[in-house]
């Protein structure tokens, strides 16, 4: 059993080796040392990492086009704490410090925005959001893991995930991609970019589609951003619009113990008729200004999001369709003030959204065809935040405070309560009446900063975090429930923390204990309740160590334990105690990076899954896996490069993702041994 006491003595111990490694240690040439990594995600200002009192990791430009993934969980299984579970085609589901949570519950355990606006609108996510944001050509990409409601409000309940878009100042030149691979995939990437001394533009886009390993399990996705910026003595101004489309058809999990180690049957796609068509458009306009001591800033933005999906994942398969636009203003004043550094702001979010669900077929009396659901929420967001920083020599305290209050109003337009006739006596769809409900919220943050030395910092840090419920929990209700009475879930959580960025060594090492109540679940008579528990510790260290000039290795590990606290009605024995389903005890990556010549670079990855559970009662099991990958890329001239990835090198049998539902296993198939080819010009 993971407990606190043992990861702080851990913790401790590992601190006065590091310690002793600094005094020990012999001074490298300076030419191995990195270009200084920043983050923006954990302060809201610009900060160089290695002075973050947050477990912050941030993925940069150079590492996203060296991997050039095809999914976003090949970018992120690079982060110690986080697992992005792949679904088929682009879909996904999130871990950060969590298990990996399914359905609005799991969407909503997480803050992921674009330029630190959420990609959807509060009480609206998806579950698969992340492929609306062109992550592929991003600037960086940055992932808190733990609370910070503080800054980033409802949602960043156990992390979130920010994508950077580039800086249009610092990227100059033209380029263009082709890549080719497996399953007949094939992406076209272009950046095209001008800039004088006071303006910018980078116009960033790529389309790509791939027919699917399993059968009649293709997409077409296209996705593009543009960025202009301008400089001046007053105001500068950043623009973004950023905007995406996917079109999948979609394999729905195969089924039977371990099936996915049949090589016949995991190419089986049991839900051809599945598919997922997702449309995003997300833009900002960001202004600017510093004044002596002091900066503001404001943003008025807007996001439209439209998505249409059968729902293969369950014997039924409705037909989901939703939408939601949104307007909104985040107002951000830094200054310094009564001897700290202050950051306070306001923020905005209006948003206006449409939910329908309907069957074409009957399945049975209380699951029958027609409209299930067909309604309007109106909702806004409205929330102010401060933090204060104070300085004594090599401590810092740093204390914050959020206040939001979320509102909804909710219009439903069918008739009746139920879409089932008269005479069925527990319809599996329930319409709640009109009405509106607000939720408000605070949440506190205090971090107390200990600078060991020049190379050694660490931190001791108190956070809350918390989620309004999400639409769909308050007004997609089932089995004749008509009426919910939820508050807020949230989250308390204590991490100690430490950097150390010395010589030709870098690591971030932390230990965290977390404590949720009030979540919501859907209970075994498939009505939402309130009121579980779960507890989540762990430890996490990310490592770099520049061998030589040419040689660096990486990695990332993870111990965790994620635990229900009390009997929710999940199950129908006992609980409390047991592993909550989707959560490995250890998830490790490491990886060595080879500059052979001037011309020629090669990286080898290998990602560690331990086994974990599937379901409440801790009796079904995945045995979990171990992936190698190898890249090499090689520089053919000035302007042209080439490169060869081949993913699951070893050819493992696995699976993405198991699962155990309706009284069997059932599990998204891992690709096995694949390879893709990329070629790119400066243009």
């Amino acid at each position: 059993m993971i407990r606190l006491t043992q990861l702080l003595l851990a913790f401790v111990l590992l601190s006065l080796n590091v310690a002793h490694l600094h005094a020990q240690t012999p001074r490298a040439s300076d030419d191995l040392t990195d270009i200084e990594v920043i983050s923006v995600t954990a302060s809201k200002r610009l900060q160089a990492l290695n002075d973050v009192s947050a477990s912050v990791s941030v993925i940069d430009r150079a590492s996203i086009e060296r991997i050039e993934a095809q999914h976003i969980n090949q970018v992120l299984s690079r982060v110690a704490g986080t697992w992005i579970s792949r679904g088929n085609g682009q879909e996904h589901l999130t871990a950060i410090r969590s298990p990996v949570l399914t359905g609005a519950g799991g969407c909503g355990a997480f803050f992921m925005a674009l330029d630190g606006i959420s990609l959807r609108g509060p009480g609206f996510c998806n579950a698969n959001q992340l492929f609306d944001a062109n992550s592929e050509q991003a600037g960086r990409i940055e992932v808190l893991k733990g609370p910070a409601s503080t800054l980033y409000g409802t949602n960043a309940v156990h992390g979130a995930i920010n994508i950077i878009t580039q800086d249009a100042f610092d990227q100059n030149e033209s380029t263009l991609g082709l890549q080719v691979g497996a399953y007949d995939f094939a992406r076209l990437s272009t950046q095209l970019g001008w800039q004088n001394n006071t303006q910018a533009l980078r116009l960033l886009s790529h389309i790509e589609q791939e027919n699917g390993y399993q059968t009649n399990s293709g997409y077409d996705q296209q996705k593009a951003t543009v960025i202009y910026q301008q400089r001046s003595d007053t105001w500068d101004v950043k623009s973004v619009l950023d905007v995406s489309n996917l079109h999948q058809e979609t394999a729905g999990f195969i089924r039977g113990f371990e099936s996915y180690k049949d090589e016949e049957f995991r190419r089986i796609n049991p839900n051809p008729e599945a598919f997922r068509d997702a449309k995003s458009l997300r833009f900002y306009t960001r202004l600017t200004r510093d004044f002596n001591n002091s900066t503001v800033s404001f943003t008025p933005y807007v996001r439209w999001n439209e998505m249409t999906f059968l729902q293969h994942f369950l014997p039924w398969q409705a037909l989901e369709e939703n939408s939601h636009s949104s307007l909104g203003l985040q107002v951000q004043y830094d200054t310094q003030f009564a001897g700290a550094q202050w950051i306070s702001g306001i923020d905005i979010d209006a948003t206006f959204a449409n939910l329908n669900e309907t069957q074409a077929e009957d399945f049975s009396p209380n699951i029958p065809a027609g409209d299930h659901y067909d309604y309007d929420v109106d909702a806004t967001a409205l929330a102010a935040f401060t933090q204060a920083q104070w300085q004594w020599d090599a401590f810092a305290l740093k204390l914050g405070g959020r206040l939001e209050r979320t509102q909804y109003d909710y219009d439903n337009l069918l008739e009746g309560n139920s879409a089932c006739a008269p005479s069925v006596a527990v319809c599996r769809f329930t319409r709640p009446p009109d009405q509106r409900i607000s939720f408000s919220a605070f949440s506190p943050s205090a971090t107390l900063e200990y600078r060991v030395s020049e190379h050694i910092f660490s931190y001791l840090k108190y956070s809350k975090g918390f989620r309004a419920p999400e639409a769909t929990e308050l007004f997609r209700l089932q089995n004749n429930q008509f009426t919910t009475d939820f508050e807020e879930v949230d989250i308390d959580a204590f991490e100690l923390g430490m950097r150390v960025d010395y010589q030709t060594h870098s690591l971030h090492a932390s230990i965290y204990d977390m404590h949720k109540n009030n979540v919501i679940i859907r209970d075994t008579q498939r009505q939402n309740i309130a009121g579980g528990e779960t507890a989540h510790q762990g430890f996490e260290l990310e490592y770099m160590w520049h061998i030589s000039e040419r040689l660096r290795a990486s990695s990332n590990l993870t111990w965790q334990k994620h635990t229900y606290q009390n009997d929710i009605a999940i199950s129908n024995e006992s609980i409390k105690g047991n592993r909550v389903d989707t959560s490995p005890n250890q998830m490790y990556g490491a990886r060595v990076n080879w500059q052979a010549t001037d011309t020629l670079e090669a990286e080898l990855a290998w990602q560690y899954l331990s086994d974990y559970y599937l379901d409440p009662e801790n009796t079904a099991e995945y045995e979990g896996h171990s992936l190698l990958d190898l890249s090499i890329n090689v520089a053919i001239n000035k302007k042209v490069s080439a490169k060869i990835s081949v993913f699951n090198l070893t050819d493992e049998d696995y699976a993405e993702r198991a699962d155990f539902a309706f009284g069997g296993y059932r599990y998204f198939v891992g690709q096995p041994r694949r390879a893709f080819v990329s070629v790119n010009w400066i243009i």
